[in-house]
């Protein structure tokens, strides 16, 4: 099965790509690579790799998943910095998904920063 990321690259296989971060095993070693996997959590309801990959000065009480949205794509538009030895970094990426409304698109320029060495998501920037 494809990651519901796209696959890092482009069609990889979830075991190969954001489920080991899902599951814990290992912490992404990019900014790109940690919003792949925070999408690919509320994709599949895991409210527990949102909560530790948010940072802790903006993290809202309640992380949880809607499960009446279905996320249906992931386009990555563009990253600044980022990189495995970056201190911030930027993605810009849209998202696209369906609830009782109908289609949308969630198009945001995310902002990490690495804190004790593990990048973190810290919120959402204007683009």
């Amino acid at each position: 099965m494809i990651c519901p990321c796209s696959g890092m690259p482009p069609g990889t296989d979830y075991d190969d790509c954001c489920r080991p971060a899902l599951d814990g095993e290992m912490w992404p070693s990019t900014a790109e690579a940690l919003m792949r996997s925070r999408y690919t959590a509320f994709v599949r309801g895991n409210e527990d790799h949102l909560f530790r990959t948010w940072h802790a000065k903006t993290r809202p009480d309640d992380v949880g998943v809607d499960d009446a949205t279905t996320w249906l794509g992931l386009e990555i538009i563009s990253t600044t910095d980022g990189g495995p030895d970056d201190a911030t970094g930027t993605v810009h990426f849209r998202a696209r998904f369906r609830d009782h409304l109908g289609e949308h698109a969630l198009e945001e320029n995310s902002s990490f920063v690495r804190r004790a060495g593990r990048w973190m998501y810290l919120e959402a920037l204007e683009y």
